[in-house]
């Protein structure tokens, strides 16, 4: 394996790893950890193709997404159903990988989300209520990185 990709590899997954316990625990994504992630996804970016303008759109295209989601959201169920905390993560995710990357990602984490509330209804057979969607998002956006880093930068 190319070894600064190993590198960056030892920067996110600690950082996703640690988000997900925290959110999995709490419901809540801190900025301490969500905000640097931005930044280093855009200067793993820039190391690897030159440049970080797609970073720089994905990370805004990600949290303006989400934030759209969540104010939408909200003023139809009168709840809230997505926190910013997820937009900072899913920003982060196109920050690492992209903008074009944005929709798998969503894909990935909504796939494995719908397919542990299906898991959970099965087993508990009442609504789940609350849960963190940000595992799900940290497992959409390690895959993503992970496969792109592996077939199309080495």
């Amino acid at each position: 394996m190319n070894e600064p990709v190993v590198l960056w590899a030892a920067v996110l997954l600690p950082a996703l790893a640690a988000l997900s316990w925290i959110d999995m625990r709490t419901l809540r994504l801190p900025d301490v950890i969500t905000l640097p992630l931005i930044i280093t996804g855009m200067a793993q970016w820039w190391y690897f193709f030159g440049d970080a303008n797609d970073a720089a759109i994905g990370a805004m295209v990600g949290y303006l997404f989400f934030v759209g989601v969540e104010v939408a959201y909200r003023r139809i169920r009168g709840r809230d159903g997505l926190g910013r905390g997820d937009a900072k993560l899913l920003a982060a995710g196109g920050a690492w990988c992209g903008w074009v990357d944005l929709p798998l990602i969503v894909l990935v984490a909504s796939g494995a989300a719908c397919v542990f509330v299906l898991a959970y209804l099965g087993v508990r057979r009442r609504p789940v209520g609350l849960f963190p969607f940000g595992p799900f998002l940290a497992l959409g956006i390690a895959s993503v990185w992970l496969v792109e880093a592996l077939t199309d930068w080495l």
